[in-house]
C-alpha cells in the first residue's frame, strides 16, 4: 500500500482509499491521476511530491482530502460517463459494419506495414536478396502518417499540438 493509501484509510477517506488503491477506475489509473492532481492541487504541491507531503507532513494532505472526498462521487460519475460515451462510440461505429468501421483498423496496419518496410523489411530484403531496393521518401511517409493521424485522431489532436509547439517557441 502506497503512503497515500494508508493515510486515506486512516483518516476516514473510503472513496479516496478505494480510487488510490485502483478498485475504483481503470487500470490505467485515469481516475486516480485525476484525484491525485486534485489531492496535490488542495495540498498546494506537484503531483509528484504529494507522496513525500504525505510523509513529511500528513494533517496537510489529510485537510487536501476532506476537500476532495465530496466531490469523488462526482469525479466517479465524470469518469463513467465518459467510458459509457467511449463504448457508445464503438458501437455505433461497428454497427455500420463494412468499410466504415474498418477503415481505421486497415489503415493502422497498412501504416504500420509501410514503417516496417521502411525501417527493417527493405535492408533485409536487399541483404537476402542482394539487390537494391528502393526506399519511399522520408517526408511522404511522415506526411502520410501524420494526414492519416488527422484524420483517425481528429482535428483537435492537431490543434492541441500545434497550440503546443506555438507556446514552446515564445
Amino acid at each position: 500500500m502506497t503512503p497515500l493509501v494508508t493515510l486515506a484509510m486512516q483518516a476516514g477517506f473510503p472513496m479516496i482509499r478505494s480510487i488510490l488503491d485502483r478498485k475504483l477506475g481503470d487500470r490505467g489509473g485515469a481516475l486516480v491521476a485525476d484525484v491525485v492532481g486534485a489531492l496535490a492541487d488542495r495540498a498546494g504541491v506537484r503531483p509528484d511530491e504529494l507522496e513525500t507531503l504525505g510523509e513529511t507532513n500528513p494533517g496537510k494532505v489529510i485537510d487536501a482530502m476532506r476537500a476532495v472526498e465530496p466531490m469523488t462521487p462526482e469525479l466517479v460519475a465524470i469518469y463513467a460517463k465518459g467510458l459509457e460515451h467511449q463504448f457508445e462510440l464503438l458501437q455505433a461505429e461497428t454497427a455500420e459494419g463494412g468499410w466504415k468501421s474498418a477503415w481505421r483498423p486497415a489503415g493502422m496496419w497498412f501504416v504500420l506495414v509501410l514503417w516496417f518496410y521502411q525501417i527493417v523489411g527493405l535492408h533485409v530484403a536487399n541483404a537476402i536478396w542482394r539487390i537494391a531496393l528502393p526506399a519511399a521518401p522520408w517526408d511522404n511517409l511522415i506526411t502520410f502518417t501524420a494526414m492519416y493521424m488527422g484524420l483517425y485522431m481528429g482535428g483537435h489532436t492537431i490543434k492541441d499540438v500545434v497550440a503546443n509547439l506555438s507556446g514552446a517557441r515564445k
